[in-house]
C-alpha cells in the first residue's frame, strides 16, 4: 500500500523489521539474493540511485539476503541499506504520517515528551556475546558491516547508529547517530565531536574525562525507525532523545537494561553493541567518506572497548548511504529541517511574504546554502529580516542565504543564477557579515600564517582546523520592481505544443521550470492586443498601428514608453481590436 501525502497519522512501526514489511508492503523495497561483496560492491550499488540520475521516488530500500566480505566470509545476517530514508516517502512510512505532517510531528513531540517504560525479556537480548566470544573470529567480526566509500574508507563503518551515553552529572541520557570504524574484533573509533560546540556524547565524554573515568556506551544498529530518526536532528543538549521518539510514537518506547553497562536501550533493537570508550588515550580514526562530500581524513579520536554484543535471534543489520548528497542521511535531515526552518521564520518570528524554505541538498549537504521564497511585493525589510534569521537560526546552516520571488524554483540551479543575475544588483543586496564558524566540512588548512605544532585549548575544537572564523553571504534576489515577461510561449500554446508532441511520438519531456511565458509587472494592455492579432495573422493591423505612431528627433532603443507615456498610445486614441 502506498502513503498518500494527505493520509493522516498511522500507527508508528513497533521496530526495524515491521519497517522492513511495511515498505515490502508498499512496493519500496528491492531484495537482493545473489552474492554481494560487502566491501566492494553492497554501498556503490544502491549509490547508484543517488547518482543514476534517478528521481527521488524511484529510490528504493535494498535488503541484501546472501553476504560476502572480501575475504570471503559468508554472513548469516542480512544487510538492510535504504530503509530508512532513500526517499521522503520511505521516511515518512517509518513516521507513521505523510511527508507533509512531519515539521508538526517532531514539533509536538519535542514539547511533549513520553517517558520510556521498562522490558524484562527484551528481543535485542535473545543472544549475549561476552568474554572469549568476543575475540576473532567472533565479536564485531561476525556483522555484515559494510565498507561505505570503498577505495578511501579505512575500514568497515558503523553508520546507522544510535550511540547511547548517560550525562554523569544530572543522569540525562543522548542519543547520537556518530560513526564508528571497526580497529579489532572488540574495538571501534568513535567520532562523536560533530557540530559546533560537541555533540551530547561528545560533551559527556568531556565530563568522565575531568572525572578520570572512562565513558560507558551502548551502540544501536537497527531499531524502530522514530527512535532512530532522533539522533541526526541534533535535538537541544539535555533533550532526551528517547522520550521524544515516545511522543513521536504516541506511545512509550521500550526500553531494557544494558548488560555489561548502566544504560538503557532500545528492547526491540536488532544490534547493541555495548562498551566503554577511553577518556585518556584517543586513537587515530579515518580515513571515511563524510556528509559533507570529502573524505574526512586521519583524526585523533575515541576508543571503544567492546564489552558485549546483544541482538535478535534473526537480526537484520541497518547501514545508511551518507557521503556526497543527495543521501539518505540529507533526506533524514532534510524532511524535517525545511519545515522546521519555514515555521521558525513564519510562525515564531512572524516574517511577511516567506512561501517556503529550501536547503540546498546537491553536493552542498543541506546546511551550508539555504534558499528562501517570498511572496510577490514583499517589503525589502521583511525579505531582510527573514535572510539574517536562517542565517543564525542553526549554527551550522545559512553559510550562504539567497532570497527569491516564488516564480523562482529554488531547487533548480539554473532558475536561481536566472533570479541572481537579472533581480540581484550587488551593490545594495548583497551583503557579508563577518564572525561565523566554519561549520561541518573538510579541515582545509589555512593558506596562510605559519604552521605550528599541535594545540589544546579555545579554539582548537572540531572545526578548528577549517582555518578560523568564516562569515554569512546573504544575497537578496527577489523581484523588486515589475520586470517584462518571461520570453516563452504563453501556457496555452505550450500545453497546446506538448500534446502534439505527444501525438508525434517524440521523447518523453520532463518539464522544467520556468516551461511557459508569464507576466512580471511590466506589460501594458495594447502589448496584449498585439499578440491577439499576432497569433490570429492579423500582426499586420500591428504595423499600421505603429506606423501612425513614428517620431522624430528619438535616438533608437529609446523606450516607447519613456515618449508617450504608459498607454502605449498617441494622444489617447482608441484603437479597433476587431
Amino acid at each position: 500500500m502506498s502513503l498518500p501525502e494527505s493520509a493522516p497519522k498511522t500507527r508508528t512501526p513497533a521496530d526495524f523489521q515491521e519497517h522492513l514489511a511495511n515498505l515490502e508492503a508498499a512496493g519500496l523495497l528491492v531484495r537482493i539474493d545473489r552474492e554481494v561483496n560487502k566491501d566492494t560492491e553492497l554501498h556503490p550499488l544502491v549509490r547508484w540511485q543517488f547518482q543514476g540520475g534517478l528521481q527521488e521516488h524511484q529510490r528504493r530500500a535494498f535488503l541484501f539476503t546472501n553476504v560476502v566480505g572480501a575475504d570471503g566470509r559468508r554472513f548469516d545476517i542480512p544487510v538492510a541499506v535504504g530503509a530508512l530514508s532513500a526517499s521522503a516517502r520511505i521516511h515518512a512510512l517509518g513516521m507513521g504520517c505523510p511527508v507533509d505532517a512531519i515539521a508538526a510531528a517532531w514539533t509536538g513531540a519535542v514539547a511533549a515528551p513520553l517517558a520510556p517504560v521498562t522490558m524484562l525479556r527484551p528481543p535485542c537480548q535473545q543472544v549475549v556475546v561476552t568474554g572469549d566470544g568476543l575475540r576473532a573470529p567472533g565479536g564485531l567480526l561476525r556483522l555484515p558491516v559494510p565498507v561505505s566509500t570503498p577505495g578511501f574508507d579505512a575500514a568497515p563503518y558503523l553508520t546507522a547508529t544510535l550511540c547511547i551515553t548517560r550525562d554523569p552529572e544530572t543522569g540525562v541520557r543522548n542519543m547520537g547517530t556518530y560513526r564508528a570504524q571497526l580497529k579489532a574484533a572488540d574495538r571501534l573509533g568513535v567520532r562523536m565531536a560533530a557540530r559546533v560546540g560537541g555533540a551530547g556524547g561528545y560533551l559527556h565524554w568531556q565530563k568522565y574525562r575531568a572525572r578520570g573515568e572512562p565513558m560507558p556506551c551502548a551502540i544501536v544498529v537497527g531499531c524502530a525507525p522514530v527512535v532512530a530518526f532522533t539522533g541526526p536532528q541534533k535535538l537541544a543538549v539535555g533533550q532526551d532523545e528517547m522520550a521524544v521518539a515516545g511522543a513521536l510514537a504516541g506511545r512509550p518506547i521500550e526500553t531494557a537494561r544494558a548488560i555489561t553497562v548502566d544504560l538503557e536501550v532500545p528492547a526491540t533493537a536488532e544490534i547493541v553493541i555495548e562498551g566503554v570508550i577511553d577518556t585518556e588515550l584517543l586513537e587515530p580514526e579515518g580515513p571515511f567518506g563524510e556528509s559533507h562530500g570529502h573524505v574526512a581524513l586521519e583524526d585523533f579520536n575515541m576508543s571503544m572497548q567492546v564489552t558485549a554484543i546483544t541482538h535478535r535471534r534473526a537480526p537484520v543489520f541497518v547501514s545508511i548511504v551518507s557521503q556526497v548528497t543527495p543521501s539518505e542521511s540529507s533526506v533524514i535531515k532534510r524532511v524535517a529541517y525545511e519545515p522546521m526552518f519555514l515555521s521558525h521564520l513564519r510562525d515564531a518570528l512572524g516574517i511577511a511574504g516567506i512561501r517556503a524554505v529550501v536547503l540546498h541538498e546537491a553536493l552542498s549537504n543541506l546546511r551550508p546554502v539555504i534558499f528562501l521564497t517570498f511572496a510577490p511585493g514583499t517589503p525589502q525589510s521583511e525579505v531582510w529580516r527573514g535572510l539574517q534569521a536562517a542565517s543564525v537560526f542553526r549554527a551550522d546552516c545559512g553559510r550562504i542565504v539567497i532570497a527569491v520571488s516564488d516564480d523562482v524554483d529554488p531547487r533548480s540551479a539554473d532558475a536561481v543564477f536566472w533570479s541572481l543575475a537579472y533581480r540581484a544588483r550587488f551593490s545594495d543586496d548583497l551583503h557579508v557579515v563577518p564572525h561565523r564558524a566554519a561549520g561541518h566540512g573538510p579541515k582545509t588548512r589555512p593558506k596562510t600564517g605559519p604552521k605550528t605544532g599541535p594545540k589544546t585549548g579555545p579554539g582548537t575544537g572540531p572545526e578548528a582546523g577549517r582555518g578560523g572564523d568564516d562569515a554569512t553571504l546573504m544575497i537578496d534576489a527577489t523581484l523588486k520592481a515589475p520586470m517584462p515577461p518571461v520570453a516563452l510561449p504563453a501556457q496555452t500554446y505550450m500545453e497546446q505544443a506538448r500534446a502534439l508532441w505527444q501525438e508525434l511520438g517524440l521523447p518523453a519531456l520532463t518539464p522544467q521550470p520556468p516551461w511557459h511565458g508569464y507576466s512580471l509587472g511590466e506589460w501594458e494592455p495594447a502589448y496584449d492586443r498585439y499578440a491577439a492579432r499576432a497569433v490570429a495573422g492579423r500582426w499586420q493591423e500591428n504595423g499600421a498601428e505603429t506606423f501612425a505612431r513614428r517620431r522624430r528627433g528619438v535616438t533608437p532603443e529609446t523606450p516607447v514608453k519613456d515618449v508617450e507615456g504608459k498607454s502605449g498610445n498617441t494622444n489617447g486614441e482608441q484603437h479597433d481590436d476587431q
